[in-house]
């Protein structure tokens, strides 16, 4: 849904909780839009949860004046902020299990003053949020409601696990310390009987879940920060840190060089344009994926295990495409 759409939602609301109600007719004139616009926005805002209400004697709509609150003291830009980020972050394939920003935004929108109303219509479609594709996990909100029920409770509970690592499918008792959502998909973090520590499980392959009546306590200590040590994404490796030195060619020097990818990094670049690229990491496997991901313009320069480990998957992937090597040889010759 675009910025325009969303403040001639909010028009209609500030129309239908104002005053005696309009028919369709009414809000079709007073927004400018066709009657089969507004029985569309009119779908929407009952989506949404907002409580519209038909007259069925004077053929009018109305919202109740309690619906929404008072207008709030927001600036022109803390509005749309908070608009946008809830309409961006709650759409349809957007962040799991936030349709409710939405349907907050639609509230906040129908609270605004008019004269903000009109600055935020004025501005159109000329702020977007484009998120990275992510991990639907259409299945998996009764598993994430419950996991929150269970936090809030400090209640464990017992999961069947389709575990990539070893290949099948695990049962463990599982005390839950923390839901976070990175990159893709939504993660549960908490103290797993089977392995007697703490683990990271993905939501999107818990296949049952149970909640128990045995109760637990999140450890005084515990925070993301410190289980993640300095994992390159979710999964820190037993043993010390390790420094990994990566060049990267000039091509690409410039946009790895732009982005934040970890908090210890850091970046010198050299005359020719190439560039160094230092980070001190909690196990080198996560991070040898995106070394990957930038082919033959990064080269590993320590340590020798990671530029095996690099290596060792050129090569399988060398072995997989020589086939289409030979047949370009062919063809040229």
């Amino acid at each position: 849904m675009n910025l325009s759409r969303i403040c001639r939602l909010l028009k209609l609301i500030g129309l239908l909780q104002a005053g005696r109600g309009y028919n369709t007719d009414g809000l079709a004139e007073a927004c400018t839009v066709s009657r089969r616009t507004i029985f569309r926005d009119l779908d929407l805002l009952r989506l949404a949860g907002v409580p519209l209400v038909f007259d069925d004697q004077q053929q009018r709509y109305h919202i109740p004046g309690t619906y929404f609150l008072p207008p709030t003291n927001f600036t022109a830009d803390e509005a749309m902020a908070l608009l946008v980020l809830c309409n961006d972050l709650g759409g349809q394939s957007r962040l799991p299990f936030f349709e409710p920003a939405q349907r907050a935004a639609m509230k906040l929108a129908g609270s605004l003053p008019e004269k903000l109303r009109e600055q935020l219509r004025a501005t159109g479609d000329v702020v977007q949020v484009k998120l990275d594709p992510n991990n639907r996990l259409e299945s998996s909100r009764p598993i994430f409601e419950q996991l929150l029920q269970a936090i809030g409770q400090r209640r464990c509970v017992r999961i069947r696990y389709q575990s990539l690592a070893e290949d099948k499918h695990i049962s463990t008792r599982l005390q839950p310390f923390r839901l976070l959502f990175s990159r893709r998909s939504w993660y549960v973090i908490g103290r797993a009987s089977l392995y007697r520590g703490t683990r990271t499980f993905n939501l999107g392959r818990i296949r049952r879940l149970e909640v128990l009546e045995e109760p637990y306590q999140i450890p005084r200590g515990f925070n993301l920060e410190r289980y993640l040590r300095n994992a390159w994404h979710l999964i820190p490796e037993k043993g010390p840190d390790q420094e990994v030195i990566i060049r990267f060619a000039k091509l690409v020097a410039q946009n790895v060089a732009e982005v934040a990818w970890h908090k210890t990094q850091q970046v010198r670049v050299h005359p020719d344009g190439s560039m160094d690229f230092q980070v001190t990491v909690s196990g080198i496997h996560e991070i040898s994926w995106w070394i990957l991901g930038y082919g033959d313009q990064a080269e590993v320069l320590s340590p020798p295990e990671l530029r095996r480990l690099v290596a060792g998957h050129a090569a399988r992937m060398a072995r997989l495409y020589g086939d289409v090597a030979e047949k370009n040889e062919e063809v040229g010759s």
